[in-house]
């Protein structure tokens, strides 16, 4: 079956607008640098886990397909742990997981018309020494990727995910605890969740516990500083109730 330039434009179009429409009521994500390290913070179904660990100092938090979601963590997995092997783990870099393995895979995959594109928007971030030094990669289905600093958000919408950052802008050029860092994230959240559904000027806590009735906050901490082997964590219950609407 032979494609036109004009076929192809066409169908990466309706790929992209299939695509768009699938996002479009997703859970958001929110990555933000605090005293303690780096927390990632989302609103998930109970049975479906949307943050994940990739590597020592990296993780990664996403929205979309379940199944997309997993095939983009298992790439990452793959291609850091074969990069810590074959050179040294101090060479394993978000940079090079998002750029080298992710976005070529994520690009042949939106651009060829016989392939059903991932119907995945994701965050990737990297632990750095100091909050200066922490960096987050959105990259998007097609491939695009962009660098952050401080923060960086995955939203079902381009219009959710500039709400969502305009909240972050002041807040990130401040050094915040864990705490504020965390309740600052669960606002985040739900201005994006709100844009993204067309919801005019609501109470991001009301919002917040709407969301709740249905789904559970998932938050997750790559530590600056740890006496464990490993630097990711779940965030306890007992460290995300206070911070819950029903608790406010």
């Amino acid at each position: 079956m032979a494609f036109t330039p004009y076929d192809w434009q066409q169908t990466l179009r309706q790929k992209a607008d299939y695509v768009e429409d699938r996002l479009r009521e997703g859970s958001p994500v929110v990555g933000l640098s605090c005293r303690e390290g780096v927390l990632l913070v989302t609103v998930r179904r109970a049975q479906q886990q949307k943050i994940f660990e990739i590597y020592d100092r990296l993780a990664f938090a996403g929205l979309g397909n379940q199944s997309d979601l997993e095939t983009l963590r298992q790439l990452a997995v793959d291609f850091a742990h074969a990069e810590g092997f074959a050179r040294s783990p101090q060479d394993v870099s978000i940079q090079r997981v998002v750029g080298v393995a992710l976005s070529p895979a994520m690009k042949r995959s939106f651009s060829d018309p016989l392939r059903l594109p991932l119907v995945v928007r994701g965050l990737f971030a990297q632990l750095g020494d100091s909050p200066e030094k922490d960096l987050f990669y959105m990259l998007n289905y097609d491939g695009e990727f962009s660098l952050g600093y401080r923060f960086g958000v995955a939203a079902g919408t381009e219009g959710a995910r500039a709400a969502m950052e305009r909240v972050l802008q002041e807040f990130s050029q401040k050094l915040p605890t864990r705490e504020a860092a965390f309740e600052k994230a669960l606002e985040t959240w739900a201005v994006g969740r709100c844009e993204a559904l067309e919801i005019k000027e609501p109470q991001w806590r009301a919002v917040l516990a709407e969301a709740l009735q249905e789904g559970v906050v998932e938050a997750a901490l790559l530590e600056r500083e740890s006496r464990r082997d490993r630097r990711f964590r779940f965030l306890r219950e007992q460290e995300i109730k206070p911070f819950l609407p029903s608790a406010l």
